[in-house]
């Protein structure tokens, strides 16, 4: 997994010894709430261990799962995602996956703009590196993700089932 870089972030792999942060970020109903059509929280540290694994997993040259951490001192603050989006039930793909780019911010991080700033990150790599498009989905009520949606240019094409199996609002950012 490579590493990205931006002015007050480093983002990087996720290691067996985030485990306790993981457990304590998705264990937060605060941070779950908005994920999917039934949100779960994380309820074991063996759950936390089996999600940095799935993690871990994706060996791609565009997609991963990152920790985000402060650069400075390396504290964890989130996470971010950049993945093919699963498709509702009945819809049918039709031609390559659509990827998604997500983040999860401990709520102590909450409100000092690293979602944005790592998503550009994010992005500016996957674009660099090809990817003609991005979109993000986010909870009708998430109104500061779709805040970071519009932050980081992406626009917003409406709402959506087509994705997770339950309506979210859909933006779209694509390269150049």
């Amino acid at each position: 997994m490579r590493t990205i870089t931006s002015d007050r972030l480093l983002l990087r792999g996720w290691r067996d010894d985030d485990a306790d942060f993981l457990l304590d970020l998705k264990s937060r109903w605060e941070v779950v709430r908005f994920l999917g059509a039934h949100p779960t929280t994380m309820g074991t540290r063996e759950d936390a261990l089996a999600s940095i694994a799935r993690r871990r997993a994706i060996d791609d040259p565009i997609h991963g799962i990152w920790a985000i951490t402060t650069a400075g001192d390396g504290r964890l603050v989130g996470n971010l995602l950049l993945k093919p989006i699963p498709l509702s039930a009945g819809e049918r793909s039709g031609g390559p996956h659509d990827v998604e780019i997500g983040w999860h911010l401990h709520p102590d991080a909450w409100g000092h703009g690293y979602a944005t700033e790592a998503a550009e990150a994010v992005l500016d790599d996957a674009f660099s590196r090809g990817l003609a498009k991005v979109l993000a989905v986010t909870d009708p009520d998430n109104h500061a993700s779709q805040a970071v949606c519009r932050r980081l240019g992406m626009t917003h094409l409406g709402r959506t089932t087509r994705y997770y199996d339950t309506p979210n609002e859909l933006f779209e950012k694509l390269s150049g």
